[in-house]
């Protein structure tokens, strides 16, 4: 702990806080702090996956197969994978707003100037490069929260961050389409390009104002008074206190921790929810008998919709019970449904948006409970690393989604292939997490 934060922990404040006084700290560190990175990952998220619509067009102009478009779209998980755990790392070094900065400046740039693509070597090579830009921004906000908030409180706070994901869905979709449907040819480019610019240059935006407006530590905030920097503080000592004796503090040893590994089985399921969400939904609408783009859009809003106020709930109940296995397979048993309903439901559009709420069920809940778990049992370097390695190897699932969704299509037409084997290894994923991770964090 710093000397600043051992000046708050012996100041002069009383010893306990009214619990007003508690709610209203947190409450505003969540309106300064989480408010501005909930844009940013709306802005991130919308820029990842407005591909799924840009699609629609793109692949006649770049002349790509489904099979070419589904490499196209794994490819952005390399460089990801590759670099997020040393992008966690640096976090832990250079604090969340030179972190955030960097990612946002970059990944923005990038993401406009997909806008200009005019053969498929280029969609693959920006997609690989979005990917090692973004690397290291979900993990290292899973970081950053535990800087600010004990673990009663990161399930509901890291669901409140997701909720970004389904933002940029319930948003994305419709202003997409309005895009595509009323920017067609406007100054002589394709509408699909008018996507990707119009969509990317905020992130460029939200990078700049990033390096002026985020705070990396309580102690270093100036906009919270010296009692409610104790109050945080203290919290964060009183859940240390809380840890395992045992809890590896050094990278090294994380990566010999076996639940490690059972966590990055759990989380690699959540992605490949993730695959049928966020790339393939305007597709299976599509299929199910809607044509107009800007009606696609407005109904892919309609599972990320679903899938928030589940969350939201799921995650406020492991929260209140600190019960977190049970909570995540339930999630995955749902998404695994979803799935495997799709691959009978998929030509009637009113059923086929309920399987696809299903698994994003799945895709929310799940990834708000299995990351307020880490943090339970690694501290220090060992918190940076051991998330990272969660993230990427996890990632792994989000890899090869893609490519396989997209080769099945390929070859069978169909989606049902594919789908099946998503649904068995998303509810494996459950049982994993709940076989292999103590029932008590106390035990873990």
């Amino acid at each position: 702990m710093t000397d600043s934060a051992l000046s708050y922990r012996h100041s002069s404040a009383p010893p306990t806080a009214d619990s007003t006084v508690v709610e209203g700290t947190y409450r505003k560190v969540t309106l300064r702090l989480m408010t501005f990175l909930f844009l940013c990952w709306v802005l991130n998220y919308l820029d990842r996956v407005n591909v799924s619509f840009a699609q629609l067009q793109l692949k006649q102009d770049l002349g790509l197969s489904d099979a070419a478009y589904g490499l196209g779209v794994s490819l952005f998980f390399i460089g990801y994978i590759l670099l997020e755990v040393p992008s966690t790392l640096l976090l832990k070094r250079i604090g969340a707003r030179k972190t955030v900065t960097r990612i946002m400046l970059l990944w923005g740039g990038i993401s406009t100037c997909m806008a200009f693509m005019t053969a498929p070597w280029q969609f693959y090579l920006a997609r690989t490069l979005l990917g090692a830009a973004e690397a290291g921004f979900w993990p290292g906000i899973i970081l950053y929260l535990t800087y600010w908030y004990p673990s009663k409180r990161r399930a509901r706070i890291t669901s409140r961050f997701l909720l970004a994901i389904a933002a940029a869905g319930i948003i994305g979709g419709p202003l997409s389409g309005f895009i595509l449907q009323n920017f067609a040819d406007v100054w002589g480019y394709r509408n699909w390009q008018w996507l990707f610019f119009l969509e990317g240059l905020p992130a460029v935006v939200a990078g700049i104002v990033a390096f002026f407006y985020v705070t990396d530590k309580p102690e270093q905030a100036d906009w919270l008074s010296d009692e409610q920097k104790r109050i945080i503080i203290d919290a964060l000592e009183d859940d240390r206190r809380l840890q395992p004796s045992n809890a590896p503090s050094r990278l090294l040893t994380a990566l010999c921790n076996p639940r490690v590994y059972v966590l990055a089985a759990g989380w690699a399921t959540v992605p490949l929810c993730g695959t049928i969400l966020n790339y393939w939904t305007p597709t299976i609408i599509e299929q199910a008998g809607i044509s107009n783009v800007l009606h696609i859009g407005l109904l892919s809003a309609l599972p990320y919709l679903v899938g928030a106020l589940a969350m939201l709930v799921i995650a406020r109940s492991s929260d209140i019970k600190l019960e977190r296995r049970w909570h995540f397979v339930a999630s995955t048993t749902a998404g695994a449904a979803g799935a495997a309903l799709l691959t009978l439901l998929t030509h009637n559009w009113p059923v086929a948006i309920a399987c696809l709420s299903l698994v994003s069920i799945s895709y929310f809940a799940a990834a708000a409970i299995i990351w307020s778990i880490p943090p339970t049992y690694l501290v220090g370097d060992a918190a940076a690393g051991g998330i990272g390695v969660i993230s990427s190897l996890g990632q792994v699932g989000a890899f090869f989604g893609p490519i396989l969704l997209g080769w099945v299509k390929s070859i069978t037409g169909s989606f049902a292939a594919g789908l099946l084997l998503v649904a068995v290894l998303v509810f494996a994923g459950g049982v994993i997490v709940l076989v292999g991770v103590p029932r008590n964090k106390q035990d873990a």
